[in-house]
């Protein structure tokens, strides 16, 4: 073996364009792959967190403008929810609706000592909001049934929210008392923030709506979670009903959907995942016509260098070399140069991959209306790599087997006389 090496050694020596070739084709080929289902597991990563901050089951229905003229009335007329949608909300859609609650939306200046934080949003929310839109509590807890029944003067702070109130350690706020405007609440909770844009301070939906909403009909917006409702079709089924009823209170056209804007968390989902699958089908069939442009560079290289050898493989079978030794030079030399350069262009996808989490990873996008993170995680399983690589070995050394095999068939005057 040690010969065989020593010769294949030799023969890269005096062949080194031909050789590097070769190598340039695998490592292109499995380097290529291994970026391009990096970046786009990247962006499937970042599209799955972001959907693990909701709750599927939900739905979250906020009042529009209408676009249709309906008894007497012109289109363009602003819908706010009211007491009546709530109530119809929580008492006629029972077979499928669970949890109902609403969000109210303010905004106030919070002041711990000399910090304050100016236009904080404050959200008054019931206690289902904490299921439906998902926080990670690093200490205290959520708003509960007795903050909205008492309606207690409490908040929940995002950890960047505390962190400027209170710069030394956050978690220094955990029982405190912080000025809402020219109120005391008691802060009972700090969640970790998620980089999406959600910025609010949470307190209870009754205490919220009573200081600074108590003279609006405006409820905010109605959340429900739900069940029953397995398919995209009884969703939208659902939606429509939901809908029209919700537009009688206001007098709007039954078919009119920008009356009342509905969110459902269940077809969002199939939405995002429909898409995830899209994106992973064209990162393979990318991938792989990449990786097939290697073989074929590989293949071409492996056909002319056998081609280039037949005058030696003639000098050899006349001097006794039998067929056999002549194939295994040949598929140890491939396999050999394929196995080098593909673990080559396995590291520098890997490295290429670890710079895009450095650089682009992580970050925040504003779009103006949300921040959303939009790169997370370009990785790829070190499966993926191992199996790129070894298609690239077997495809050079089959390659390279094809006119090998008949070279070592070939009488050896025949070879001798080869160009």
């Amino acid at each position: 073996m040690r010969d065989i090496i020593s010769e294949i050694w030799q023969t890269a020596r005096r062949n080194k364009l031909r050789t590097t070739l070769t190598g340039f084709a695998v490592a292109w080929g499995i380097f290529m792959i291994i970026v391009l289902l990096g970046a786009g597991n990247g962006l499937i990563n970042a599209n799955v967190k972001q959907a693990s901050n909701w709750l599927t089951n939900s739905i979250e229905a906020y009042g529009g403008s209408t676009s249709k003229a309906y008894k007497g009335l012109s289109e363009g007329r602003g819908i706010t929810l009211n007491t009546k949608d709530l109530t119809a909300t929580e008492t006629e859609f029972s077979n499928n609706i669970d949890d109902v609650g609403a969000v109210y939306y303010h905004s106030a200046t919070v002041s711990y000592g000399e910090q304050y934080l100016s236009n904080m949003q404050i959200t008054g929310v019931y206690p289902i909001h904490s299921q439906i839109l998902k926080r990670d509590l690093l200490c205290g807890r959520h708003i509960n049934e007795i903050d909205l029944k008492e309606k207690r003067k409490v908040l929940v702070l995002a950890d960047n929210q505390a962190k400027e109130l209170e710069p030394r350690n956050c978690k220094l706020l955990l029982g405190k008392y912080v000025k809402l405007g020219s109120m005391a609440f008691k802060v009972v909770g700090i969640y970790k923030s998620t980089g999406d844009g959600e910025s609010s301070a949470y307190a209870s939906y009754s205490t919220i709506k009573s200081v600074f909403g108590a003279n609006s009909n405006s409820i905010g917006n109605i959340e429900f979670t739900f069940h029953g409702l397995k398919t995209e079709e009884a969703n939208d089924a659902f939606e429509k009903v939901y809908r029209r009823r919700l537009n009688a209170n206001h007098q709007a056209h039954p078919d009119d959907e920008n009356a009342i804007w509905i969110w459902n968390g269940y077809t969002q989902n199939l939405q995002m995942q429909t898409g995830i699958g899209i994106i992973r089908t064209a990162l393979w069939v990318v991938g792989l016509f990449t990786l097939l442009s290697g073989i074929v560079g590989v293949s071409n290289i492996m056909l002319i260098t056998v081609k280039e050898r037949t005058h030696e493989f003639g000098i050899r079978k006349a001097i006794g070399a039998k067929p056999w030794s002549i194939l295994k030079l040949i598929i140890i030399e491939s396999v050999i140069i394929t196995t080098f350069f593909g673990y080559i262009g396995m590291v520098l996808g890997v490295a290429a991959n670890e710079y895009m989490d450095a650089t682009i990873g992580h970050e925040v996008i504003d779009t103006g209306l949300f921040q959303a993170t939009m790169f997370l995680d370009p990785t790829v399983g070190l499966d993926v790599c191992i199996e790129a690589t070894m298609v690239m070995v077997i495809a050079g050394t089959i390659a390279g087997l094809i006119p090998a095999y008949k070279a070592s068939r070939i009488r050896p005057i025949e070879a001798l006389r080869a160009d």
